[in-house]
Protein backbone atom coordinates (compact mmCIF):
# COMPACT_ATOMS: atom_id res chain seq x y z
CA UNK A 1 0.00 0.00 0.00
CA UNK A 2 1.07 3.60 -0.71
CA UNK A 3 1.89 6.42 1.77
CA UNK A 4 2.33 9.63 1.98
CA UNK A 5 3.99 10.83 5.41
CA UNK A 6 4.55 14.40 4.15
CA UNK A 7 0.29 14.53 5.55
CA UNK A 8 1.93 14.70 8.98
CA UNK A 9 4.11 17.32 8.41
CA UNK A 10 7.27 14.86 7.74
CA UNK A 11 10.08 15.52 5.54
CA UNK A 12 12.30 12.98 5.50
CA UNK A 13 12.38 9.52 7.67
CA UNK A 14 14.59 9.70 10.25
CA UNK A 15 17.26 6.84 10.75
CA UNK A 16 15.41 4.58 13.15
CA UNK A 17 12.75 4.86 10.64
CA UNK A 18 14.66 3.83 7.57
CA UNK A 19 15.91 1.10 9.45
CA UNK A 20 13.21 -0.54 10.27
CA UNK A 21 11.81 -0.29 6.74
CA UNK A 22 14.39 -2.42 5.62
CA UNK A 23 14.86 -4.91 9.06
CA UNK A 24 11.23 -5.93 8.96
CA UNK A 25 11.30 -7.38 4.97
CA UNK A 26 14.58 -9.35 6.37
CA UNK A 27 13.43 -10.17 10.05
CA UNK A 28 10.49 -11.65 10.71
CA UNK A 29 10.92 -11.00 14.83
CA UNK A 30 11.82 -7.83 15.72
CA UNK A 31 12.40 -5.87 18.84
CA UNK A 32 12.75 -2.17 18.62
CA UNK A 33 14.04 -0.19 21.57
CA UNK A 34 13.87 3.63 21.23
CA UNK A 35 13.06 6.69 23.30
CA UNK A 36 9.69 8.19 23.97
CA UNK A 37 9.35 10.87 20.84
CA UNK A 38 11.57 9.01 18.32
CA UNK A 39 9.26 8.49 16.36
CA UNK A 40 8.53 4.65 16.82
CA UNK A 41 4.88 4.40 15.22
CA UNK A 42 5.53 5.52 11.67
CA UNK A 43 9.49 3.30 12.31
CA UNK A 44 6.38 -0.14 12.48
CA UNK A 45 3.81 1.69 10.68
CA UNK A 46 5.14 2.10 7.39
CA UNK A 47 6.44 -1.12 6.70
CA UNK A 48 3.41 -2.79 7.96
CA UNK A 49 1.17 -0.78 5.10
CA UNK A 50 3.70 -2.52 2.47
CA UNK A 51 3.38 -5.66 3.56
CA UNK A 52 -0.27 -5.68 3.31
CA UNK A 53 -2.56 -6.03 0.50
CA UNK A 54 -5.73 -3.67 -0.25
CA UNK A 55 -6.71 -5.92 -2.88
CA UNK A 56 -7.72 -8.88 0.08
CA UNK A 57 -10.61 -8.13 1.37
CA UNK A 58 -9.42 -9.79 4.80
CA UNK A 59 -8.21 -8.49 8.26
CA UNK A 60 -4.03 -8.77 8.10
CA UNK A 61 -2.51 -7.38 10.42
CA UNK A 62 -3.12 -6.30 14.32
CA UNK A 63 -1.63 -3.88 16.65
CA UNK A 64 -1.98 -4.28 20.32
CA UNK A 65 -1.77 -0.73 22.40
CA UNK A 66 -2.01 -0.38 26.13
CA UNK A 67 -4.88 2.48 26.14
CA UNK A 68 -7.44 3.49 24.06
CA UNK A 69 -6.16 7.18 23.44
CA UNK A 70 -2.97 5.55 21.68
CA UNK A 71 -5.33 3.47 19.91
CA UNK A 72 -7.61 6.39 18.57
CA UNK A 73 -4.21 7.93 17.59
CA UNK A 74 -2.17 5.43 15.85
CA UNK A 75 -5.90 4.75 13.51
CA UNK A 76 -5.45 8.57 12.70
CA UNK A 77 -2.07 8.58 11.81
CA UNK A 78 -2.81 6.08 9.29
CA UNK A 79 -5.92 7.22 7.77
CA UNK A 80 -3.63 10.57 7.06
CA UNK A 81 -0.75 8.86 5.49
CA UNK A 82 -2.45 5.91 3.90
CA UNK A 83 -6.42 5.88 2.03
CA UNK A 84 -5.98 1.85 1.08
CA UNK A 85 -6.06 0.58 3.74
CA UNK A 86 -9.19 -0.03 5.78
CA UNK A 87 -8.41 0.68 9.60
CA UNK A 88 -10.23 0.48 12.75
CA UNK A 89 -9.74 0.95 16.87
CA UNK A 90 -11.11 -1.04 19.14
CA UNK A 91 -11.16 -0.80 22.59
CA UNK A 92 -13.26 -0.80 26.20
CA UNK A 93 -15.55 2.12 27.04
CA UNK A 94 -17.99 1.82 24.70
CA UNK A 95 -20.53 -1.12 23.77
CA UNK A 96 -18.77 -3.62 22.08
CA UNK A 97 -21.54 -4.44 19.74
CA UNK A 98 -20.92 -1.17 17.56
CA UNK A 99 -17.37 -2.61 17.37
CA UNK A 100 -18.91 -5.79 15.96
CA UNK A 101 -21.37 -3.89 13.29
CA UNK A 102 -17.97 -1.77 12.60
CA UNK A 103 -16.02 -5.09 11.62
CA UNK A 104 -18.85 -6.53 9.37
CA UNK A 105 -19.18 -3.44 7.69
CA UNK A 106 -15.75 -2.28 7.40
CA UNK A 107 -13.91 -5.36 6.94
CA UNK A 108 -10.73 -3.51 8.32
CA UNK A 109 -7.45 -4.65 6.77
CA UNK A 110 -5.82 -3.81 10.32
CA UNK A 111 -7.43 -3.08 13.86
CA UNK A 112 -5.22 -1.04 16.42
CA UNK A 113 -6.75 -2.59 19.51
CA UNK A 114 -6.37 -2.27 23.43
CA UNK A 115 -5.65 -6.15 25.00
CA UNK A 116 -9.01 -6.78 26.61
CA UNK A 117 -11.32 -5.50 23.90
CA UNK A 118 -9.65 -7.45 21.27
CA UNK A 119 -9.65 -10.40 22.74
CA UNK A 120 -13.33 -10.18 23.69
CA UNK A 121 -14.16 -9.99 19.89
CA UNK A 122 -11.56 -12.94 19.17
CA UNK A 123 -14.04 -14.79 21.48
CA UNK A 124 -17.27 -14.13 20.09
CA UNK A 125 -15.68 -14.92 17.10
CA UNK A 126 -16.67 -11.23 15.67
CA UNK A 127 -12.73 -11.60 13.99
CA UNK A 128 -11.34 -14.36 11.82
CA UNK A 129 -8.13 -14.46 13.32
CA UNK A 130 -6.57 -17.39 10.88
CA UNK A 131 -5.99 -14.72 8.24
CA UNK A 132 -3.98 -12.01 10.59
CA UNK A 133 -0.08 -12.44 9.65
CA UNK A 134 1.62 -9.63 10.97
CA UNK A 135 1.11 -8.75 14.73
CA UNK A 136 2.40 -5.53 16.43
CA UNK A 137 2.98 -5.22 20.13
CA UNK A 138 3.85 -1.25 21.15
CA UNK A 139 4.53 -0.57 24.76
CA UNK A 140 5.49 -4.28 24.93
CA UNK A 141 7.25 -3.22 28.56
CA UNK A 142 3.70 -2.54 29.40
CA UNK A 143 1.97 -5.80 28.71
CA UNK A 144 4.45 -7.69 31.08
CA UNK A 145 2.61 -5.74 33.84
CA UNK A 146 -0.06 -7.31 35.74
CA UNK A 147 -3.32 -7.54 34.42
CA UNK A 148 -1.86 -7.48 30.98
CA UNK A 149 0.20 -10.77 30.76
CA UNK A 150 -3.19 -12.95 31.04
CA UNK A 151 -5.16 -10.90 28.09
CA UNK A 152 -2.27 -11.25 25.96
CA UNK A 153 -1.14 -14.85 26.62
CA UNK A 154 -4.86 -15.62 25.69
CA UNK A 155 -4.32 -13.03 22.49
CA UNK A 156 -1.62 -15.04 21.07
CA UNK A 157 -2.51 -18.55 21.84
CA UNK A 158 -5.06 -17.51 19.18
CA UNK A 159 -3.17 -15.61 16.27
CA UNK A 160 -2.34 -19.39 14.66
CA UNK A 161 -0.97 -17.62 11.63
CA UNK A 162 1.02 -15.21 12.67
CA UNK A 163 4.70 -15.02 10.79
CA UNK A 164 5.94 -11.63 11.56
CA UNK A 165 6.26 -10.20 15.01
CA UNK A 166 7.54 -6.63 15.93
CA UNK A 167 7.53 -5.48 19.66
CA UNK A 168 8.12 -2.28 20.52
CA UNK A 169 9.60 -0.29 23.77
CA UNK A 170 10.76 3.10 24.94
CA UNK A 171 12.74 1.06 27.80
CA UNK A 172 15.37 -1.72 27.65
CA UNK A 173 12.74 -4.79 28.18
CA UNK A 174 13.06 -8.05 30.34
CA UNK A 175 13.24 -11.32 28.24
CA UNK A 176 10.30 -12.22 26.19
CA UNK A 177 7.92 -14.67 27.73
CA UNK A 178 7.14 -17.71 25.82
CA UNK A 179 3.65 -16.94 25.01
CA UNK A 180 4.78 -14.47 22.69
CA UNK A 181 5.36 -17.06 20.30
CA UNK A 182 9.15 -17.14 19.81
CA UNK A 183 12.56 -16.44 21.35
CA UNK A 184 14.73 -15.88 18.15
CA UNK A 185 14.29 -11.89 17.62
CA UNK A 186 16.18 -9.49 15.87
CA UNK A 187 16.97 -6.68 18.47
CA UNK A 188 17.12 -3.11 17.38
CA UNK A 189 18.36 -0.94 20.14
CA UNK A 190 18.60 3.09 19.61
CA UNK A 191 18.44 3.33 23.32
CA UNK A 192 21.35 5.42 25.17
CA UNK A 193 22.69 3.68 27.95
CA UNK A 194 25.10 6.47 28.35
CA UNK A 195 22.27 9.04 28.77
CA UNK A 196 18.44 7.60 29.40
CA UNK A 197 17.12 11.32 29.66
CA UNK A 198 17.55 13.41 26.64
CA UNK A 199 20.45 16.10 26.24
CA UNK A 200 17.52 18.58 24.66
CA UNK A 201 15.96 18.35 27.80
CA UNK A 202 16.83 21.07 30.82
CA UNK A 203 16.72 19.41 34.40
CA UNK A 204 15.49 22.08 37.27
CA UNK A 205 14.38 21.68 41.31
CA UNK A 206 11.67 23.83 42.22
CA UNK A 207 11.69 23.78 45.96
CA UNK A 208 8.34 24.26 47.77
CA UNK A 209 8.83 25.50 51.83
CA UNK A 210 5.63 23.87 52.00
CA UNK A 211 4.70 20.12 52.17
CA UNK A 212 1.51 21.02 49.92
CA UNK A 213 3.00 22.34 47.15
CA UNK A 214 0.09 23.11 45.30
CA UNK A 215 1.49 27.27 45.97
CA UNK A 216 4.39 26.70 44.24
CA UNK A 217 2.89 24.64 41.38
CA UNK A 218 1.23 27.70 40.76
CA UNK A 219 3.82 30.01 40.79
CA UNK A 220 5.72 28.09 38.50
CA UNK A 221 2.69 28.15 36.21
CA UNK A 222 2.65 31.52 36.34
CA UNK A 223 6.02 32.36 35.51
CA UNK A 224 5.54 29.46 32.41
CA UNK A 225 3.47 32.04 31.23
CA UNK A 226 1.51 30.02 28.46
CA UNK A 227 4.14 27.53 27.46
CA UNK A 228 2.32 23.80 27.44
CA UNK A 229 3.13 22.02 30.34
CA UNK A 230 2.36 18.66 32.12
CA UNK A 231 1.67 17.79 35.13
CA UNK A 232 2.40 15.00 36.56
CA UNK A 233 1.07 13.00 40.29
CA UNK A 234 1.39 9.33 41.38
CA UNK A 235 -2.46 9.34 41.97
CA UNK A 236 -6.05 9.80 40.47
CA UNK A 237 -7.39 12.04 43.97
CA UNK A 238 -4.05 14.34 43.26
CA UNK A 239 -5.49 14.92 40.10
CA UNK A 240 -8.30 15.76 40.97
CA UNK A 241 -7.72 17.89 43.85
CA UNK A 242 -4.65 19.58 42.03
CA UNK A 243 -7.02 20.40 39.15
CA UNK A 244 -9.93 21.81 41.31
CA UNK A 245 -7.11 24.28 42.99
CA UNK A 246 -5.94 25.50 39.59
CA UNK A 247 -9.23 26.51 38.44
CA UNK A 248 -10.02 28.22 41.70
CA UNK A 249 -6.97 30.12 41.32
CA UNK A 250 -7.45 31.17 37.76
CA UNK A 251 -5.59 28.99 36.14
CA UNK A 252 -7.32 26.74 32.61
CA UNK A 253 -5.81 23.13 33.15
CA UNK A 254 -7.24 19.68 32.15
CA UNK A 255 -7.16 16.44 34.68
CA UNK A 256 -6.81 12.92 32.67
CA UNK A 257 -6.61 10.10 34.69
CA UNK A 258 -8.05 6.10 34.23
CA UNK A 259 -11.16 6.50 36.49
CA UNK A 260 -12.38 9.21 34.56
CA UNK A 261 -15.06 8.52 31.70
CA UNK A 262 -13.71 8.09 28.36
CA UNK A 263 -15.74 11.13 27.02
CA UNK A 264 -14.10 12.88 29.65
CA UNK A 265 -10.62 12.08 28.78
CA UNK A 266 -10.98 12.17 25.09
CA UNK A 267 -11.96 15.98 25.69
CA UNK A 268 -9.09 16.52 28.03
CA UNK A 269 -6.27 15.19 25.49
CA UNK A 270 -7.98 16.81 22.12
CA UNK A 271 -8.35 20.33 23.72
CA UNK A 272 -4.96 20.14 25.10
CA UNK A 273 -3.14 19.13 21.73
CA UNK A 274 -4.79 21.64 20.11
CA UNK A 275 -3.83 24.35 22.38
CA UNK A 276 -7.25 25.08 24.21
CA UNK A 277 -5.76 24.18 27.60
CA UNK A 278 -1.81 25.06 28.60
CA UNK A 279 -1.81 22.88 31.62
CA UNK A 280 -2.35 19.14 31.70
CA UNK A 281 -2.91 17.44 35.16
CA UNK A 282 -1.95 13.52 35.07
CA UNK A 283 -1.30 10.69 36.24
CA UNK A 284 1.34 8.38 35.01
CA UNK A 285 -1.09 7.40 32.09
CA UNK A 286 -0.35 10.53 30.59
CA UNK A 287 3.20 9.02 29.91
CA UNK A 288 2.95 6.62 27.40
CA UNK A 289 2.05 6.41 23.83
CA UNK A 290 0.00 9.90 23.80
CA UNK A 291 0.36 11.81 20.75
CA UNK A 292 1.28 15.32 22.04
CA UNK A 293 3.18 17.24 20.19
CA UNK A 294 5.45 20.57 21.41
CA UNK A 295 5.05 19.98 24.75
CA UNK A 296 7.48 22.80 26.83
CA UNK A 297 7.82 21.54 30.25
CA UNK A 298 7.26 18.69 32.26
CA UNK A 299 6.59 18.75 36.13
CA UNK A 300 6.58 16.38 38.46
CA UNK A 301 4.60 17.71 41.25
CA UNK A 302 4.70 13.83 43.18
CA UNK A 303 8.59 12.27 42.62
CA UNK A 304 8.24 9.50 39.70
CA UNK A 305 7.46 6.10 42.08
CA UNK A 306 11.08 4.67 39.79
CA UNK A 307 13.64 5.69 36.90
CA UNK A 308 11.69 3.70 34.15
CA UNK A 309 8.22 6.64 35.08
CA UNK A 310 11.05 9.07 35.31
CA UNK A 311 12.12 8.48 31.72
CA UNK A 312 8.54 7.82 30.22
CA UNK A 313 7.08 11.25 31.84
CA UNK A 314 10.16 13.26 30.23
CA UNK A 315 9.72 11.92 27.21
CA UNK A 316 6.60 13.76 26.64
CA UNK A 317 9.22 16.92 25.98
CA UNK A 318 11.83 17.44 23.30
CA UNK A 319 10.09 15.11 20.86
CA UNK A 320 12.04 14.69 17.42
CA UNK A 321 14.57 17.49 17.25
CA UNK A 322 12.93 19.38 20.20
CA UNK A 323 14.03 20.91 23.27
CA UNK A 324 11.91 20.81 26.79
CA UNK A 325 12.64 21.10 30.12
CA UNK A 326 11.56 19.50 33.10
CA UNK A 327 10.98 20.91 36.82
CA UNK A 328 10.93 18.55 39.81
CA UNK A 329 9.05 19.99 42.64
CA UNK A 330 10.89 19.45 46.22
CA UNK A 331 9.26 19.30 49.10
CA UNK A 332 11.32 20.37 52.79
CA UNK A 333 11.45 16.28 53.47
CA UNK A 334 11.73 14.99 49.74
CA UNK A 335 15.42 14.71 48.02
CA UNK A 336 16.35 14.62 44.67
CA UNK A 337 16.57 10.71 43.34
CA UNK A 338 19.63 9.76 42.44
CA UNK A 339 18.76 9.09 38.59
CA UNK A 340 17.07 12.63 38.67
CA UNK A 341 20.51 14.54 37.81
CA UNK A 342 19.96 18.19 37.61
CA UNK A 343 21.43 19.74 34.49
CA UNK A 344 20.48 23.77 35.12
CA UNK A 345 20.34 23.17 39.27
CA UNK A 346 17.60 24.57 41.36
CA UNK A 347 14.81 27.10 39.56
CA UNK A 348 14.44 30.16 41.90
CA UNK A 349 11.35 31.73 41.65
CA UNK A 350 10.38 35.21 41.10
CA UNK A 351 8.55 36.93 43.79
CA UNK A 352 6.07 38.37 41.30
CA UNK A 353 3.73 37.21 38.86
CA UNK A 354 0.49 37.48 36.58
CA UNK A 355 -1.78 34.50 35.60
CA UNK A 356 -1.10 33.22 32.57
CA UNK A 357 -3.29 34.48 29.85
CA UNK A 358 -6.19 32.57 28.22
CA UNK A 359 -5.23 30.35 25.21
CA UNK A 360 -5.39 31.81 21.89
CA UNK A 361 -8.00 28.63 20.74
CA UNK A 362 -10.81 27.75 22.31
CA UNK A 363 -12.61 23.59 21.82
CA UNK A 364 -16.24 23.59 19.83
CA UNK A 365 -17.79 20.11 20.53
CA UNK A 366 -19.71 19.01 17.40
CA UNK A 367 -22.04 16.00 18.18
CA UNK A 368 -21.45 14.27 15.02
CA UNK A 369 -18.58 11.97 13.70
CA UNK A 370 -17.49 9.36 11.70
CA UNK A 371 -20.02 6.85 11.80
CA UNK A 372 -22.44 9.96 10.34
CA UNK A 373 -20.20 10.27 7.75
CA UNK A 374 -18.29 13.72 8.66
CA UNK A 375 -14.90 14.59 7.94
CA UNK A 376 -12.72 17.10 8.33
CA UNK A 377 -13.42 18.90 5.29
CA UNK A 378 -16.88 19.13 6.48
CA UNK A 379 -16.23 20.91 9.66
CA UNK A 380 -14.18 23.27 7.88
CA UNK A 381 -16.62 24.02 5.31
CA UNK A 382 -19.09 24.22 7.91
CA UNK A 383 -17.81 26.84 10.00
CA UNK A 384 -16.52 28.89 6.97
CA UNK A 385 -19.59 28.98 5.07
CA UNK A 386 -22.26 28.76 8.04
CA UNK A 387 -19.85 29.81 11.20
CA UNK A 388 -18.30 32.67 9.30
CA UNK A 389 -14.95 31.74 10.13
CA UNK A 390 -12.02 32.50 7.86
CA UNK A 391 -9.40 29.77 7.83
CA UNK A 392 -7.04 30.95 10.63
CA UNK A 393 -9.35 31.40 12.77
CA UNK A 394 -10.20 27.26 12.65
CA UNK A 395 -7.53 25.49 14.30
CA UNK A 396 -7.22 21.70 14.47
CA UNK A 397 -9.61 19.61 13.54
CA UNK A 398 -10.64 15.86 15.14
CA UNK A 399 -13.32 13.61 14.12
CA UNK A 400 -13.73 11.02 16.78
CA UNK A 401 -16.22 8.15 15.50
CA UNK A 402 -19.18 9.44 17.65
CA UNK A 403 -18.71 13.52 18.03
CA UNK A 404 -15.60 15.69 17.14
CA UNK A 405 -13.80 18.41 18.54
CA UNK A 406 -12.23 21.83 16.78
CA UNK A 407 -10.08 24.15 18.27
CA UNK A 408 -11.45 27.42 17.54
CA UNK A 409 -10.14 31.29 17.74
CA UNK A 410 -11.23 32.16 21.52
CA UNK A 411 -12.66 35.94 20.80
CA UNK A 412 -14.52 33.98 17.86
CA UNK A 413 -16.75 31.28 19.71
CA UNK A 414 -19.73 33.20 21.02
CA UNK A 415 -20.68 35.07 17.29
CA UNK A 416 -19.76 31.79 15.86
CA UNK A 417 -22.08 29.48 18.28
CA UNK A 418 -24.96 31.67 18.01
CA UNK A 419 -24.44 31.15 14.15
CA UNK A 420 -24.80 28.03 13.69
CA UNK A 421 -27.13 27.26 16.81
CA UNK A 422 -29.83 24.59 14.92
CA UNK A 423 -27.84 24.55 11.80
CA UNK A 424 -27.04 21.43 9.69
CA UNK A 425 -24.06 19.91 8.83
CA UNK A 426 -23.90 17.98 5.91
CA UNK A 427 -27.39 18.05 6.01
CA UNK A 428 -27.59 16.38 9.85
CA UNK A 429 -29.13 18.48 12.42
CA UNK A 430 -26.39 18.35 15.73
CA UNK A 431 -25.43 19.80 18.46
CA UNK A 432 -22.54 22.50 18.99
CA UNK A 433 -21.31 23.48 22.46
CA UNK A 434 -18.21 24.99 24.17
CA UNK A 435 -16.09 22.14 25.33
CA UNK A 436 -14.55 24.14 28.49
Amino acid sequence: MKYDVSKLGVEFLNPMQQEMLQMVRKERQLVLLSPTGSGKTLAYMLPLLQLMDSKKDVLQSLVLVPSRELAIQTVDVVKRICSEVRVLACYGGRPAMDEHRQINGLRPHLIIATPGRILDHIRKQNINTETVTNLVIDEFDKSLELGFQEDMQAILGELKAVERRILLSATDCPAIPDFVGTSDYCRLSYLDEEEPVSSRISIRSVLSPEKDKLSTLKRLLCTLGTQKSLVFVNHRQSVERIGAYLASEGIMANIFHGGMEQRDRERALYSFVNGSRNVFVCTDLGSRGLDIPDVDNIIHYHLPIDEESYIHRNGRTARWENVGNAYLLLGPEETLPEYAELTDGEFQLPKNMALPSLPLWATIYIGKGKKDKISRGDILGFLSKVGGLDGKQIGRIDVLPQWSYVAVERSATKGLLARIKGQKIKGIKTIFALAE
